[in-house]
């Protein structure tokens, strides 16, 4: 067995789930009417005083192109707009030093607070102490940072339960035996290891299943596809494929397909549309769905809330736990939520 990397998963607190839609998109928008967000509990250290509503929010993500990272800007800044704000929606590629630009470009405006999806945990720390020193708070989504007490919140998925059920249908897809190959994020991203600890965690268990090769596509669909390219070559007999999410997934789905590998298990994580799409024609077989909606909605609203009263009423660190999508399920999901009004799927 491969020796894998190891990352320790802290304790997260739960928010209770919301169903709401997703859309991708990068357009600004006028703002309209606030609206009061949901009472809380268990408030952390914050000034002693808000001020109005109001004033610019800064979202800054990934590449849109990846629809994960699209969905998220687009409903976190609509709902900002939603609750009285003007939103700039920025892109920092996943490059630390272009995000600390934007960061400085949002601080220049007066930004009343910054939404983001950070470009690695430790290399954001210094962007987001920043904004702190400059007044403007930093609500965090999807990716921790490194440290405690810059942001005011960093609302993330719960990615290792997230990861267990997922690697639960896989061993279970697998017949618990066989060898297969495990996909890798960016090394500088934290959740790229918690997945990976939350797989290892149950296939490890199973005697009979062997990783004979784990490697990186840094996220990327076109990486998904040419690392399967050639780990297939090294790797002629492999049954199955779980991915730390879904492009790389499907770029190694797509690499199978073209090999003429169509009976090779490939599992991902997200729960995009097109990974949606891929399960109901019998291509991917499973896939974990991270809450886009919820935590873009909520980012926004504690946004709010911090900036009118000086605290969010919640602990900095929040989770919110994943569904696993499968055939029997997959098509009542659509951009990232349950889809309103869907029936069964068989």
């Amino acid at each position: 067995m491969i020796d894998r990397r190891t990352a320790g998963l802290k304790g997260l607190i739960l928010i209770p789930a919301l169903a709401l839609a997703a859309c991708q998109g990068t357009s600004q928008a006028s703002p309209s009417a606030a609206t009061q967000p949901p009472a809380t509990s268990e408030p952390t250290a914050a000034p002693s005083s808000g001020g109005e509503a109001g004033g610019l929010v800064c979202v800054i993500v990934p590449p849109v192109e990846n629809p994960f990272f699209g969905a998220m800007q687009q409903i976190a800044a609509d709902k900002a707009e939603e609750l009285g704000y003007t939103t700039l929606r920025l892109v920092h590629d996943d490059d630390a030093n272009k995000q600390l630009e934007l960061f400085e470009n949002c601080i220049s405006q007066q930004a009343k607070a910054i939404i983001l999806d950070n470009a690695g945990a430790d290399a954001s720390v210094a962007a987001v102490q920043k904004a702190k020193e400059a007044g403007i708070p930093s609500f965090l989504v999807d990716r921790e940072i490194t440290q405690e007490g810059v942001a005011a919140a960093q609302i993330v998925s719960n990615n290792f339960q997230g990861a267990t059920i997922l690697a639960e249908r896989f061993v279970e897809l697998m017949g618990e035996e066989g060898e297969y190959i495990e996909l890798t994020g960016k090394d500088t991203d934290t959740n790229a290891h918690v997945r990976s600890d939350g797989y290892h965690d149950v296939i490890d268990k199973i005697p009979g299943m062997t990783m004979v090769a784990q490697q990186t596509a840094n996220w990327s669909q076109p990486e998904g596809f040419s690392v399967m390219e050639s780990l297939l070559q090294a790797h002629p007999n492999v049954k199955g494929v779980i991915a730390g999410n879904d492009t790389m997934a499907l770029g190694a789905q797509a690499a199978l397909i073209a090999a003429g590998k169509t009976d090779v298990i490939v599992v991902g994580f997200d729960g995009s549309d097109d990974a949606i799409q891929s399960i109901g024609k019998g291509e991917l077989k499973a896939t974990s769905l991270q809450p886009v909606a919820e935590m873009a909605i909520q980012a926004a609203i504690q946004a709010d809330l911090f900036i009118r009263t000086g605290s969010t009423g919640k602990p900095e660190k929040q989770s919110i736990d994943m569904v696993l999508l499968t055939p029997d399920n997959a098509c009542q999901y659509e951009q990232f939520a349950p889809k309103e009004g869907a029936g069964s799927c068989s």
